[in-house]
């Protein structure tokens, strides 16, 4: 066998290697799952290196980056494979953040937080809302309603319990009283009296999930192992109240709250009240990518993300779309290809696929 027909038998090799179209795609969700070596210029590379693509014939796959070193590759200054991927890096440093916010008495100024994690104030801003989903002002009004809840259940005054949280002034807490505890102050503290609470218990990754919502908005989402539990966690609380048991239509705001909590593919213990969002950004922005015409399932989906045990996670995200046909869940489909529910009607999204096949 001559020369050209071993480079021919090696590029054959590499591009029915399934790993060569990650490479190809510079798919970011297969960093850490391989590593890919170039004979010519003597480095190894993540998947996702934006370096100029290699000639099939001269690469070479690794399981780690220290297989590669072994094999006497060097890591590639580009996209650095022998440290932590930026995404992961990203989210550890807004992960300090998230802790710095929580633990300081007085809010930290946007400056401080930026310094903290060594970025400049823009950028901290934009990498914060993309690991998150939130501005780090969004965050802050998460953790002072959290803190506010649980000031409440505890003795001395109302006004106490809002300073406590974080707010400057009692009038700026009242302003937004309805969207952070569902009712006023007074009647939280009451145990609910007089008001009548609609909730409903649902399955997510974490276990159990109930929520609660009075007429004024969602007072209590509740996790654990018992359902049972839970229900009797949400007399406790509120023990004045009316409680009446979810219809059907009230499940769905059960859906749209699992896709917000559940996050497994993030890696690190990120704050719950953000996992959720940061992992509904990355599944929509996965379906918008599904070309018209051909689908996708929930699994190749979490895959897509880099979290391919979040099947579950994928579906409850889906559930939470609110944008019909702008995000196109209706593109996701079962293992089997068969169709899945869809919040607009199974026949709808049956409809919408055989339109666009047409196209």
């Amino acid at each position: 066998m001559d020369a050209s027909e071993q480079t021919a038998l090696r590029a054959a090799a590499t591009v029915h290697d399934p790993r060569w179209a990650a490479v190809v795609a510079r798919d970011a969700a297969a960093d850490g799952q391989f590593y890919y070596a170039v004979r010519t210029t003597g480095v190894y590379c993540r998947p996702s290196c934006a370096a100029r693509l290699a000639r099939p014939e001269n690469v070479s796959f690794y399981a780690s980056g220290q297989e590669a070193e072994a094999a006497g590759f060097r890591p590639c200054k580009r996209c650095k494979p022998d440290q932590l991927p930026l995404a992961m890096q990203h989210a550890a440093r807004i992960t300090a953040a998230c802790r710095m916010i929580e633990q300081s008495e007085s809010t930290p100024r946007l400056a401080q937080l930026a310094q903290q994690a060594g970025l400049s104030t823009y950028h901290f801003q934009r990498v914060f809302r993309q690991v998150t989903g939130l501005t780090p002002r969004q965050y802050v009004q998460a953790y002072r309603s959290q803190r506010m809840r649980s000031a409440l259940t505890q003795n001395g005054s109302i006004t106490a319990a809002i300073f406590d949280a974080g707010y400057g002034s009692s009038s700026r807490f009242y302003e937004k009283s309805d969207a952070l505890l569902g009712m006023t102050p007074s009647t939280y503290r009451a145990g609910g009296a007089q008001t009548r609470i609609r909730f409903a218990v649902g399955q997510c990754v974490l276990g159990a999930i109930l929520v609660a919502q009075s007429a004024r908005g969602v007072c209590a989402i509740l996790m654990g192992d018992d359902p049972d539990a839970l229900v009797r966690d949400l007399q406790d609380r509120f023990p004045q109240a009316e409680l009446i048991g979810g219809d059907k239509g009230f499940e769905e705001v059960v859906a749209q709250v699992i896709g917000f909590v559940e996050a497994p593919g993030l890696g690190l213990d990120l704050p719950l009240d953000v996992r959720g969002t940061a992992f509904q950004q990355r599944v929509w922005q996965a379906l918008r990518a599904i070309p018209p015409g051909t689908t996708a399932t929930y699994s190749d989906i979490a895959k897509r993300i880099g979290a391919p045990k979040a099947v579950r996670a994928v579906a409850g995200a889906c559930a939470a779309n609110a944008l019909a046909v702008a995000i196109p869940c209706h593109r996701v489909v079962r293992s089997d290809g068969s169709l899945s529910g869809y919040r607009w009607g199974i026949e709808r999204k049956r409809k919408l696929l055989d339109m666009e096949a047409q196209k």
